[in-house]
């Protein structure tokens, strides 16, 4: 308040300094006309007005008539005027002098009103851009407050939201943005403006329903921009909660159309080993005249198809204990090596003739593993490979180590995978849509294969292009464990 006090006199001050200035030059430097002097000071009150304002100017105004006519206007070195003309023009100048300095003043005022809209409508503008960047409710509403306080710069600000009945806040806890002032708000559905305490209020609503109120403290803002405020804060809660609505749909449909592929994939698997065992058992029961031979080939298909159905349930058993997190892991120090070999040994059945390439470096650090395990998950993306490439690609195998994880990978040269089915291809049951109804499956291996690999610690991951084939890749601890001196 000082401050202000010693600027407005350093004001008035600088205004007679001018008006001295101007009535030394041109009484000692520059003899001139009343008429140049006059204009002189029309245009120094007019600079003076724009940028000190009206009051400041007024004075000058006074000061520069009463020099005008005390060193200009004969008699000179008197206040006295013997022409009455001269009254005239004294008259005329003070009014000129004063009309200029307030329309100096109000054009000034209209300039920086317009210049505080612009800064206004571009902190708008940043605040609504700020709005969009949030699709979730919880979110948005956390992040109001905090953005009002930094695009407008003010103290605090407080959102109230009347079916929650709570109060999201950025900044100092003000005591007059208060529960009740907030309420209160909501009540009058009209925006409140104190200057005397530098504070704003303005209704949230939603069309003409309020739906809560904001409360800002530290800084004045105009009706015109509290308003549009309100109105932004509305339109985004609003979309913030039509994305979710959009979002809870969409899983609500993605999930609906997973769980129609699973149980088809689920039907599909177990009604071909039923149909092969319900017509051998048909044909055994209907012609008793079969012989030895048929009846033994019934049979094997019987028992072979048993075997499959077993194979599916003890697989959807396997994967329930890895969810349930029910598999206890015998870890110990392996080279990957043991892993491969094994998992070969075992497939060396189903591959064939299968040409198998294997990529290892020399110097590859041990692995610490569930033997077993992770030969089955192996197993798994091997069987996969072979059941989805041609049978005369062969299946190449590389590892690499990659900080404290070896990256094994098994890639084959199939037709690959969409870049939809990709995030589906772990899912339990899931099983390609082009290749479910063509190659026989439960849709388990992949899964289980990487329950095991994140039960050891690492992750599986897919890469695939359509035409090119597909690249498994999992990763496994390496083993930090150092003998004992």
């Amino acid at each position: 308040m000082r401050e202000t006090a010693v600027s407005r006199a350093l004001q008035f001050a600088a205004a007679f300094g001018i008006v001295l200035g101007i009535t030394i030059f041109y009484r000692k430097v520059l003899p001139v006309n009343a008429t140049t002097v006059a204009l002189t000071f029309l245009l120094a009150i007019l600079a003076v007005s724009t940028f000190w304002g009206i009051a400041v100017s007024v004075f000058m105004s006074v000061a520069a008539m009463l020099a005008f006519n005390y060193y200009f206007l004969p008699p000179i070195g008197t206040l006295t005027i013997a022409d009455p003309q001269n009254w005239v023009a004294l008259f005329a100048f003070l009014v000129v002098s004063v009309l200029a300095s307030q329309l100096s003043n109000r054009a000034r005022k209209q300039s920086e009103d317009l210049s505080a809209r612009r800064r206004e409508v571009e902190r708008l503008y940043s605040f609504s851009r700020g709005l969009l960047e949030s699709g979730n409710v919880i979110q948005l509403l956390n992040r109001i407050p905090a953005q009002i306080v930094d695009t407008f710069e003010v103290g605090a600000a407080a959102l109230f939201l009347a079916d929650k009945q709570k109060i999201y806040r950025s900044g100092p806890v003000m005591p007059l943005l208060d529960l009740e002032s907030l309420k209160a708000i909501v009540a009058r559905e009209e925006p409140v403006i104190d200057v005397a305490n530098s504070i704003c209020f303005v209704p949230v609503r939603m069309g003409v329903r309020p739906i809560g109120s904001l409360g800002i403290s530290g800084t004045i803002l105009s009706r015109q921009t509290l308003e549009a405020i309100g109105t932004l804060i509305a339109v985004a809660m609003e979309r913030a909660r039509a994305v979710e609505q959009l979002g809870q749909t969409e899983a609500a449909r993605e999930g609906e159309r997973l769980r129609t592929a699973l149980l088809d994939s689920v039907t599909h698997a177990l009604r071909t080993p039923l149909t092969s065992i319900k017509a051998s058992v048909t044909n055994l029961l209907s012609n008793p005249a079969l012989s030895g031979e048929q009846r033994s080939e019934l049979l094997t298909i019987i028992n072979e198809e048993s075997d499959r159905l077993n194979r599916l349930v003890g697989e959807a058993a396997e994967m329930a204990q890895l969810d349930a997190g029910e598999v206890v892991l015998k870890l110990e120090p392996r080279p990957l090596s043991d892993v491969i070999d094994a998992a070969l040994a075992q497939t060396k059945g189903v591959l064939g003739n299968r040409r198998v390439e294997l990529r290892l470096p020399m110097e590859l650090p041990r692995v610490r593993v569930d033997l077993a395990r992770a030969r089955e998950a192996l197993i798994h993306l091997l069987e996969n490979a072979n059941q989805y490439s041609p049978s005369e690609q062969p299946i190449t195998i590389t590892a690499e180590q990659n900080g404290d994880f070896v990256i094994t990978s098994v890639a084959d040269r199939g037709a690959g995978i969409d870049d939809p089915e990709q995030n589906l291809i772990f899912e339990k049951f899931y099983r390609g849509r082009d290749q479910r109804y063509r190659i026989e499956g439960t849709g388990m291996g992949l899964p289980i294969a990487k329950a095991i690999v994140e039960a050891h610690g690492g992750t599986m991951s897919l890469t695939s292009q359509r035409g090119h084939g597909s690249v498994f890749s999992f990763t496994l601890p390496i083993d930090r464990s150092r003998p004992a001196a």
